[in-house]
């Protein structure tokens, strides 16, 4: 195969069900790219696919990282394509699946040659951040580079990565050039109506509280706590919004209902990044996106 295949989707929209019946199909290796399924851990707020499925279907970087860990875009790169060489390696092929944009432009067009985190620096921005609040440093970027919050997704590691380079080196991290990618993909995309999109994000997160998210957070949340950090992961969606009703903030009701608005604006963003940064085609079902890749696969 000259390209490799990415399927990409909204959150809710269906691609873990589509790249598992594809996997067993196909015999296909599902590499992930998701920014939080990296997480031991973190299993119902994240949709991940359960054990059980990824026995039907092999799955690459789920599980590989403590929640108290970092864990970044470089690395992402480093691990995804070890695993789709591997995959090669062993006469089999793999899928890209995942909904986290930043992850998936970075495998289609490299990474920027940005200098390595200073986290003395880091650490300044993160105490602004607690002091005045994550749009009053939006509002600093968006008054010298608006073009830069689309990529930033309200982010607040990616923001305070964003500001330490351009605060060392006058530049931000898109000015800097990328590195050659390993391999070339086809990016298959799709996306159900947005009323449907929206019924089944409600399904999802109703389904999630279901299963226990809240004790789900409380235990990462007391993990984190025990190794006295507060990494990437506490960003999840869900988690934060479940965070605000354990310490009385919120109602589980109103977190209910956060955790439903945040997933719609996240699917939101995803859509658009779909569209403006990998520059692919929005199909409209699964079934769609079905056909193209068997087609891609020349199955």
């Amino acid at each position: 195969m000259r390209k490799l295949p990415i399927l990409t989707a909204p959150t809710a929209a269906g691609k873990t069900a589509l790249a598992l019946r594809l996997g067993v199909r196909y015999e296909l290796e599902v590499v992930s790219a998701d920014a939080f399924l990296v997480y031991r851990g973190m299993d119902v707020g994240t949709a991940k696919p359960t054990r059980s499925e990824r026995g039907l279907v092999p799955h690459h970087l789920i599980d590989i990282r403590d929640a108290w860990e970092d864990y970044d875009v470089t690395r992402f790169v480093r691990d995804a394509e070890a695993a789709i060489s591997d995959v090669l390696a062993r006469g089999r092929v793999p899928l890209v699946v995942g909904g986290t944009g930043f992850y998936l432009s970075a495998l289609l067009k490299g990474l920027p040659t940005t200098p390595h985190a200073d986290p003395a620096i880091q650490a300044e921005i993160e105490r602004e951040l607690n002091d005045r609040g994550l749009d009053a440093l939006l509002a600093e970027i968006a008054a010298v580079r608006p073009s830069e919050l689309e990529r930033l997704e309200r982010n607040p590691r990616r923001m305070i990565r964003t500001l330490e380079v351009f605060r060392r080196t006058g530049r931000w991290p898109s000015e800097f050039r990328n590195t050659s990618p390993r391999f070339e993909y086809d990016v298959v995309a799709f996306s159900p109506p947005l009323p449907e999109l929206h019924e089944r994000i409600e399904a999802r997160v109703d389904a999630m509280f279901a299963l226990s998210l809240v004790d789900e957070v409380r235990r990462v949340v007391a993990t984190l706590e025990a190794h006295g950090r507060r990494p990437t992961a506490l960003q999840a969606i869900g988690y934060k919004e479940v965070w605000a009703f354990l310490t009385g903030e919120t109602t589980l009701n109103e977190a209910r209902e956060a955790v439903v608005v945040a997933t719609k604006s996240y699917a939101k963003r995803q859509l658009t990044w779909i569209r403006t940064q990998l520059k692919a085609d929005l199909l409209g079902r699964a079934e769609e996106a079905e056909e193209h890749l068997s087609r891609l696969l020349n199955i």
